[in-house]
Protein backbone atom coordinates (compact mmCIF):
# COMPACT_ATOMS: atom_id res chain seq x y z
CA UNK A 1 0.00 0.00 0.00
CA UNK A 2 2.56 2.39 0.80
CA UNK A 3 4.04 2.15 -3.16
CA UNK A 4 0.65 2.66 -4.27
CA UNK A 5 0.51 5.94 -2.24
CA UNK A 6 3.78 7.21 -2.67
CA UNK A 7 3.04 6.75 -6.78
CA UNK A 8 -0.32 8.56 -6.12
CA UNK A 9 1.36 11.62 -4.42
CA UNK A 10 4.28 11.88 -6.51
CA UNK A 11 2.27 11.74 -9.61
CA UNK A 12 -0.28 14.75 -8.09
CA UNK A 13 3.32 16.32 -7.76
CA UNK A 14 4.69 15.57 -11.23
CA UNK A 15 1.17 16.23 -12.81
CA UNK A 16 0.82 20.16 -11.04
CA UNK A 17 4.38 21.27 -10.33
CA UNK A 18 4.82 23.22 -13.87
CA UNK A 19 8.20 25.21 -13.72
CA UNK A 20 10.57 22.69 -12.97
CA UNK A 21 11.58 21.30 -9.40
CA UNK A 22 11.55 23.92 -6.88
CA UNK A 23 7.51 24.31 -8.09
CA UNK A 24 7.48 20.14 -6.34
CA UNK A 25 8.32 22.49 -2.66
CA UNK A 26 4.43 22.98 -2.24
CA UNK A 27 3.29 19.75 -2.99
CA UNK A 28 6.38 18.27 -0.90
CA UNK A 29 4.75 20.72 2.44
CA UNK A 30 1.58 19.42 1.37
CA UNK A 31 2.52 15.77 1.64
CA UNK A 32 4.27 16.17 4.50
CA UNK A 33 1.10 17.82 6.11
CA UNK A 34 -1.14 15.08 5.35
CA UNK A 35 0.90 12.02 5.50
CA UNK A 36 3.82 12.75 8.30
CA UNK A 37 6.17 11.01 6.62
CA UNK A 38 8.66 13.43 7.06
CA UNK A 39 8.89 17.12 9.10
CA UNK A 40 10.04 20.55 8.02
CA UNK A 41 12.92 20.28 9.01
CA UNK A 42 14.26 17.09 7.41
CA UNK A 43 12.67 18.72 3.89
CA UNK A 44 14.74 21.16 4.65
CA UNK A 45 17.69 18.48 4.84
CA UNK A 46 16.33 17.05 1.28
CA UNK A 47 16.44 20.36 -0.34
CA UNK A 48 19.99 21.12 0.36
CA UNK A 49 20.94 17.04 -0.30
CA UNK A 50 18.85 17.50 -3.72
CA UNK A 51 20.40 21.07 -4.86
CA UNK A 52 23.83 20.27 -4.27
CA UNK A 53 23.53 17.42 -6.03
CA UNK A 54 23.59 16.35 -9.71
CA UNK A 55 20.33 16.24 -12.06
CA UNK A 56 17.00 17.66 -11.48
CA UNK A 57 15.90 18.85 -7.91
CA UNK A 58 12.08 17.61 -8.60
CA UNK A 59 13.55 13.92 -9.39
CA UNK A 60 16.37 14.41 -6.88
CA UNK A 61 14.00 15.04 -3.66
CA UNK A 62 11.43 12.33 -5.19
CA UNK A 63 14.32 9.72 -4.91
CA UNK A 64 15.00 10.89 -1.42
CA UNK A 65 11.55 11.08 0.12
CA UNK A 66 10.95 7.41 -1.30
CA UNK A 67 14.57 6.42 -0.04
CA UNK A 68 13.31 7.76 3.33
CA UNK A 69 10.51 5.66 3.13
CA UNK A 70 10.26 2.66 1.45
CA UNK A 71 14.46 2.46 1.01
CA UNK A 72 14.95 1.53 -2.84
CA UNK A 73 12.10 0.55 -3.81
CA UNK A 74 10.31 3.27 -2.70
CA UNK A 75 12.89 5.47 -3.82
CA UNK A 76 12.06 4.02 -7.47
CA UNK A 77 8.46 4.21 -7.03
CA UNK A 78 8.40 7.99 -5.87
CA UNK A 79 10.44 8.91 -9.08
CA UNK A 80 8.60 7.01 -11.75
CA UNK A 81 5.51 8.50 -9.70
CA UNK A 82 7.04 11.91 -10.03
CA UNK A 83 8.25 11.67 -14.06
CA UNK A 84 5.42 9.89 -15.17
CA UNK A 85 3.02 12.43 -15.78
CA UNK A 86 5.72 14.74 -18.06
CA UNK A 87 5.77 11.57 -20.32
CA UNK A 88 2.66 10.81 -20.72
CA UNK A 89 2.07 14.85 -21.29
CA UNK A 90 4.87 15.04 -23.83
CA UNK A 91 3.94 12.15 -25.69
CA UNK A 92 0.57 13.43 -26.07
CA UNK A 93 1.99 17.28 -26.66
CA UNK A 94 4.48 16.08 -29.39
CA UNK A 95 1.46 14.38 -31.40
CA UNK A 96 -0.54 17.86 -31.65
CA UNK A 97 1.89 20.50 -31.27
CA UNK A 98 2.70 19.64 -34.90
CA UNK A 99 -0.33 20.44 -36.09
CA UNK A 100 -1.24 23.33 -34.28
CA UNK A 101 1.76 25.16 -33.34
CA UNK A 102 1.13 28.50 -35.11
CA UNK A 103 -2.49 28.53 -32.85
CA UNK A 104 -2.74 31.59 -30.99
CA UNK A 105 -4.75 29.81 -28.37
CA UNK A 106 -2.15 27.54 -27.52
CA UNK A 107 -0.04 30.46 -27.45
CA UNK A 108 -2.07 31.97 -25.44
CA UNK A 109 -2.27 28.88 -23.11
CA UNK A 110 1.92 29.02 -22.54
CA UNK A 111 2.25 32.80 -22.15
CA UNK A 112 -0.52 31.99 -19.07
CA UNK A 113 1.54 29.35 -17.82
CA UNK A 114 4.48 31.76 -17.09
CA UNK A 115 2.96 33.39 -14.02
CA UNK A 116 1.59 30.25 -12.43
CA UNK A 117 5.19 28.51 -13.26
CA UNK A 118 6.92 31.91 -11.50
CA UNK A 119 3.61 31.80 -8.28
CA UNK A 120 4.81 28.54 -7.40
CA UNK A 121 8.62 28.81 -7.86
CA UNK A 122 8.78 32.20 -5.52
CA UNK A 123 6.20 30.41 -2.83
CA UNK A 124 8.32 27.42 -2.83
CA UNK A 125 11.36 29.73 -2.78
CA UNK A 126 9.81 31.99 0.23
CA UNK A 127 9.36 28.59 1.94
CA UNK A 128 12.85 27.64 2.08
CA UNK A 129 13.59 30.42 3.28
CA UNK A 130 11.42 30.44 6.01
CA UNK A 131 12.09 26.86 6.83
CA UNK A 132 15.28 27.75 7.30
CA UNK A 133 15.57 30.82 8.91
CA UNK A 134 12.81 30.32 11.32
CA UNK A 135 12.79 27.25 13.64
CA UNK A 136 9.11 27.06 14.23
CA UNK A 137 9.48 23.49 15.25
CA UNK A 138 12.21 24.19 17.86
CA UNK A 139 9.94 26.90 19.01
CA UNK A 140 7.18 25.16 19.61
CA UNK A 141 9.03 22.11 21.24
CA UNK A 142 11.23 24.61 23.78
CA UNK A 143 8.43 27.39 24.09
CA UNK A 144 11.76 29.58 23.98
CA UNK A 145 11.34 32.63 21.56
CA UNK A 146 15.17 32.52 21.31
CA UNK A 147 15.02 29.34 19.65
CA UNK A 148 12.58 30.95 16.89
CA UNK A 149 15.27 32.65 14.55
CA UNK A 150 18.00 30.64 13.34
CA UNK A 151 21.05 32.89 13.75
CA UNK A 152 23.93 31.25 12.10
CA UNK A 153 21.56 30.49 9.35
CA UNK A 154 21.24 34.26 8.86
CA UNK A 155 24.52 34.96 9.09
CA UNK A 156 25.60 32.64 6.57
CA UNK A 157 22.42 33.82 4.10
CA UNK A 158 23.82 37.16 4.44
CA UNK A 159 27.61 36.13 4.66
CA UNK A 160 27.10 34.74 1.22
CA UNK A 161 24.76 37.32 -0.08
CA UNK A 162 27.70 39.67 0.55
CA UNK A 163 30.27 37.40 -1.16
CA UNK A 164 28.29 36.77 -4.25
CA UNK A 165 26.94 40.07 -4.72
CA UNK A 166 29.02 43.02 -3.32
CA UNK A 167 32.93 41.49 -3.20
CA UNK A 168 34.41 42.11 -6.13
CA UNK A 169 36.72 39.12 -5.98
CA UNK A 170 34.24 36.40 -4.94
CA UNK A 171 31.46 38.12 -7.43
CA UNK A 172 32.35 36.08 -10.33
CA UNK A 173 32.85 32.87 -9.07
CA UNK A 174 30.61 30.36 -10.55
CA UNK A 175 27.29 29.51 -8.03
CA UNK A 176 28.72 25.79 -7.08
CA UNK A 177 31.36 28.10 -4.92
CA UNK A 178 28.88 29.46 -3.02
CA UNK A 179 27.01 25.46 -3.08
CA UNK A 180 30.21 24.11 -1.90
CA UNK A 181 30.90 26.53 0.69
CA UNK A 182 27.40 26.65 2.12
CA UNK A 183 28.18 23.06 2.65
CA UNK A 184 31.32 22.54 3.94
CA UNK A 185 30.01 25.69 6.79
CA UNK A 186 27.16 23.23 6.91
CA UNK A 187 29.20 20.01 8.11
CA UNK A 188 31.80 22.03 10.21
CA UNK A 189 29.39 23.98 12.30
CA UNK A 190 26.50 20.68 12.40
CA UNK A 191 23.94 22.88 10.84
CA UNK A 192 21.80 19.37 10.29
CA UNK A 193 21.89 19.07 14.13
CA UNK A 194 18.57 21.06 14.43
Amino acid sequence: MIYFQLFYEFFQAGLFAIGGGLATLPFLYDISDRTGWFTYSQLADMIAVSESTPGPIGVNMATYTGYLIAGIPGSLVATIGLIAPSIIIIIIVAQFLTKFKASPQLQAVFYGLRPASTALIAAAGFSVMLGDLIQYERFKATGMIGQLINGRAIILALLLYVLANHVKITKKLHPIVFIAFAALIGVLFNFGGH
